[in-house]
């Protein structure tokens, strides 16, 4: 502290209210910067320019929280669609972008009731603010992350992954030995379904837009892909089930996509709505069509969901399917996240500018700080 107070005093000490000591003053600077953090602000809806890194309070772990230094995040679309005011945080969230982290545990607030200890590694799902040094979380969410792994892996788990597996498992409850139907199969969501679907004993197939993104679907364990770009989709995925068509379809795209989902749903199937990248607007005899095969829609959102949905969800995953992210001699279904690029923390524009040009491949992480 002496040698904070020495610096301050020598850089810091343009200014003196009345009726504060200069001591008085030096400690208040103190606190103020002991207790200030890096983080990614939008005063302005706007492009990936309008992102700005400024100096904000530090939040302080409330009653069930535990407050995370941020050694990574990962980019999702909701973040894209934040900036531009599309989409803002939950009331009492957060306003900082960033759905996910994986860090350090630096404190733990008052009824915390597990056993967190200081410089525990972490990941955790987010309403906000994972785009900052520091970020307090209900301990709920918390996963510790799994060994031999990185803490940049970890950064690309909790938003797409549980996405995916409440997608499949708590909305469209998939079967073993269904077929299921990935929308932009080479995302992180896609990426995180494509290994989901196979660890259920389903049978995952996929869109995507380039042969490259197609071969890292298949790569993953995809059974068959499509570009939907020069191929119709409904009329492969007919080819492939020999008509039967998809149990379960999950779809990213929205309005675009509707006649040739509902072309090639099957019998009963579930088509699970989470993203309207194609448009919101439908016309057409979408209900009866939809009727006929007595299929289903079923939309869904995470990040509006009660605490207590995202706490089942974290148990449900972390029983069910983070075990097989460890050592692959000791779960014979690996999964493992995958990661298109890195940028740091002052790069997160260029970050948007590559997502927003659908040129990544599985998550994209921003390295907030370098691991100690």
């Amino acid at each position: 502290m002496a040698t904070l107070l020495h610096y301050l005093n020598q850089h810091c000490v343009n200014f003196a209210p009345v009726g504060l000591s200069s001591t008085h003053l030096l400690y208040q600077r103190a606190a103020d910067v002991l207790f200030m953090m890096t983080a990614v602000c939008v005063d302005t809806p706007g492009g990936p320019e309008s992102m700005l890194l400024r100096n904000v309070p530090r939040p302080q772990p409330e009653h069930g929280e535990v407050l995370i230094r941020v050694h990574a995040t990962a980019l999702n679309r909701a973040d894209t669609l934040q900036r531009k005011g599309l989409y803002p945080a939950p009331p009492g969230e957060s306003e900082v972008l960033g759905l996910e982290a994986a860090g350090t545990v630096a404190s733990v607030g008052p009824g915390v009731r597990l056993s967190w200890g200081l410089g525990d590694w972490v990941m955790t799902l987010l309403s906000g603010g994972g785009y900052a040094e520091y970020v307090a979380v209900p301990e709920e969410l918390l996963m510790s992350i799994p060994t031999h792994l990185t803490v940049y892996q970890a950064a690309a788990i909790p938003e797409a992954w549980l996405t995916a597996f409440q997608l499949l498992h708590f909305v469209a409850q998939v079967k073993e030995g269904e077929i299921v139907l990935v929308h932009a199969g080479a995302s992180g969501v896609g990426t995180a379904a494509v290994q989901l679907v196979r660890l259920a004993g389903a049978i995952p197939i996929v869109t995507a837009g380039s042969s490259e993104k197609l071969q890292m679907a298949e790569t993953l364990g995809a059974a068959a892909g499509f570009n939907y770009k020069h191929e119709d989709f409904a009329e492969k995925v007919s080819d492939f089930t020999a008509g039967r068509g998809a149990n379960v379809i999950l779809d990213c795209i929205g309005g675009s996509n509707w006649e040739r989902n509902v072309a090639c749903l099957a019998t009963d199937g579930r088509w699970v709505l989470y993203g309207c990248m194609g448009g919101k607007t439908v016309t057409g005899d979408i209900l009866g069509k939809l009727l006929s095969k007595r299929g289903q829609l079923l939309c869904s959102l995470l990040r509006s969901r009660s605490l207590q949905y995202k706490a089942d969800l974290v148990r449900a995953f972390s029983e069910r399917a983070l075990p097989h992210f460890s050592d692959p001699t000791s779960s014979p279904c690996r999964l493992r996240p995958v990661i298109d690029s890195m940028f740091s923390l002052d790069q997160v524009a260029d970050a948007h500018r590559h997502m927003e040009a659908n040129r990544n491949m599985g998550k994209i992480v921003i390295n907030v700080m370098n691991p100690q």
